[in-house]
């Protein structure tokens, strides 16, 4: 059995809303374990979701390296 970590809300309809869509390629049915707390998720875990939930694949686009060593010039902080 294949385990994917996905973070999301439970309505008042007891619906599940994802907050990212799964990266993986599932279909058919699941087999769910729902953790929660009283506290809200801390901001690591919405990091490591965020990062994790396929939202910044874009960034891996062969068209998104626009940028060299060589553009822009040096930012030297005076402080």
């Amino acid at each position: 059995m294949k385990a994917i970590e996905a973070i999301g809300t439970i309505d008042q309809g007891r619906r599940i809303h994802l907050d990212e869509p799964l990266s993986a390629r599932v279909s058919g049915r699941v087999r769910l374990l729902i953790l929660f707390g009283e506290d809200d998720l801390n901001e690591r875990g919405m990091l490591r979701g965020a990062a994790q939930g396929g939202s910044f694949d874009f960034l891996n686009a062969p068209g998104e390296a626009i940028y060299t060593l060589e553009d822009g010039k040096p930012f030297n902080d005076p402080r």
